[in-house]
C-alpha cells in the first residue's frame, strides 16, 4: 500500500530550503499536507519530488502552487509529472481577476467588444452566404450531386414532425385573437368585427411569424447542434478530406427542405389559427361556423394569403441559414455547441422579425394593405 503523503525541509548551501517530498501525492493520501505546506514560512527555492510513489492532479496542483508561492524551481519529476504539472500550469494561467478601471471605460470595452463581434459575425455570415450561393450553382450544373434522400430525410424532421406542436400553438392563437378581441370590439358594439381581425391576422402576420419562430426554436437549433457536433468530432474534415463539399452535403439540404416546408407550414397554422377562432366564436359570440365561413371568404383579401406565402420561404431560407452557419462556427469543445445553439436561435428569430417588419413596410407601399 502506497505510504502518506509528506515532506521534509533541508537546507540548501546557498541559504535556502528544499521541500523533499515523499509517499504518494494523491487525493487519498495527502492527510493534513496542505495544512502543513500552507504554514512553512522558510526561503523555499527547490521543490523535488524525485522521492514520490505516485502523483495525481490534486497532488500536483499542492505541488505547483507550492512552487509558484514562494518562487521555487520543482526538481525530480518524471514524465507523467511533468505533464500534470503543465497542465495545472497552464489553467492556472488563465486570468480570473476583475477587470480593473473606471466603470465607465468598463462599459465602454464592453460595447467596443460587442460592436467588434457582430460586425466580424455579420462579415462572416456574408461570406457564408456566398459559399451557399456558390454550392447551389455547382448543383444545379451537377444535379447528380443533390442528395435527395438528405431533403426528404429533413422534409420528415422540419415539416411532418413538427405539425403537431404547430397545430396546437396556431389553435391557441386563433382562441387569444378571437378572445382579446371581442373583449376590446365589445365596448364599441362591433363584435362581428372580430371575424375579419382573425382572418386578416392569421393569414397576413401571425401564421406565417409564430410558425418561423417556432422552427427557428425547433429545427434552427438541431441544425446548429448536428452539424456542431460533426464539427468537434471532425466529421467535417473528414468530408472535406475525401472530396465531399461540407455546403452541398450537410448545409443545402436543410436550406432547401426548410424553404420548401415553410410555406406549408404556415398555411397550415394560419388555417388551423382560424379554426380555432372560429370555434371561440361559434362558442362565445353566437356566430355559426356557415357565417363565420362566409364572413372570413368576404374580408380576407387574397393578397393577405400572397402576402404570408412571400414571407414563408424567405423566414425558411434565413433561420436554416442561421442554424447552419452557427453549426459551422463550432469549433474547441463541446461547450461551444451549447453557445453557437443559442445563437442560432436568437440570430434566426431577430432576422426574421427585422424582415418580417421590413415586409409589413414594403407591402404596405406597393398597396397590398
Amino acid at each position: 500500500m502506497a505510504q502518506p503523503a509528506d515532506f521534509t525541509e533541508e537546507q540548501l548551501p546557498d541559504g535556502g530550503t528544499a521541500l523533499r517530498f515523499s509517499g504518494a501525492l494523491a487525493i487519498a493520501r495527502l492527510g493534513d499536507l496542505d495544512e502543513r505546506l500552507r504554514a512553512v514560512s522558510a526561503n523555499v527555492t527547490q521543490v523535488d519530488i524525485s522521492q514520490i510513489d505516485h502523483i495525481d492532479t490534486v497532488g500536483a496542483w499542492l505541488v505547483h502552487r507550492t512552487a509558484r508561492d514562494h518562487g521555487a524551481e520543482i526538481t525530480g519529476a518524471d514524465s507523467d509529472a511533468q505533464r500534470l504539472i503543465a497542465a495545472i500550469e497552464g489553467a492556472d494561467d488563465v486570468a480570473t481577476a476583475p477587470a480593473k478601471g473606471s466603470p465607465a471605460l468598463f462599459v465602454l470595452h464592453e460595447l467596443g467588444a460587442a460592436v467588434i463581434s457582430t460586425a466580424r459575425t455579420f462579415v462572416e455570415f456574408i461570406a457564408f452566404i456566398g459559399q451557399c450561393v456558390k454550392g447551389a450553382l455547382n448543383l444545379i450544373l451537377h444535379p447528380g450531386r443533390l442528395r435527395f434522400h438528405a431533403i426528404v430525410q429533413h422534409f420528415d424532421t422540419v415539416g411532418v414532425r413538427a405539425l403537431g406542436i404547430i397545430g396546437l400553438m396556431s389553435f391557441l392563437i386563433g382562441i387569444v385573437i378571437a378572445q382579446q378581441g371581442a373583449v376590446q370590439l365589445r365596448q364599441f358594439g362591433a363584435e362581428v368585427w372580430t371575424v375579419n381581425l382573425i382572418g386578416r391576422l392569421t393569414m397576413r402576420e401571425l401564421g406565417v411569424l409564430m410558425t418561423a419562430i417556432m422552427v427557428a426554436g425547433r429545427s434552427g437549433s438541431a441544425f446548429a447542434a448536428q452539424i456542431g457536433t460533426m464539427k468537434i468530432t471532425e466529421e467535417v474534415d473528414a468530408m472535406r478530406t475525401i472530396g465531399v463539399v461540407p455546403v452541398e452535403a450537410l448545409v443545402l439540404p436543410r436550406i432547401i427542405a426548410t424553404v420548401i416546408m415553410m410555406p406549408l407550414l404556415g398555411l397550415y397554422a394560419s388555417l388551423v389559427a382560424i379554426i380555432g377562432g372560429g370555434l371561440f366564436c361559434w362558442l362565445t359570440l353566437d356566430i355559426p361556423p356557415a357565417t363565420f365561413v362566409q364572413r372570413i371568404r368576404e374580408v380576407t383579401p387574397l393578397t393577405d394569403f400572397y402576402v404570408g406565402m412571400v414571407k414563408a420561404p424567405v423566414f425558411g431560407a434565413i433561420i436554416a441559414l442561421a442554424g447552419c452557419f452557427q453549426g459551422m462556427r463550432v469549433h474547441g469543445n463541446s461547450e461551444e455547441v451549447g453557445r453557437k445553439t443559442t445563437a442560432a436561435v436568437v440570430q434566426a428569430i431577430f432576422l426574421v422579425i427585422v424582415l418580417d417588419a421590413f415586409f409589413a413596410v414594403f407591402f404596405t407601399e406597393i398597396g397590398w394593405d
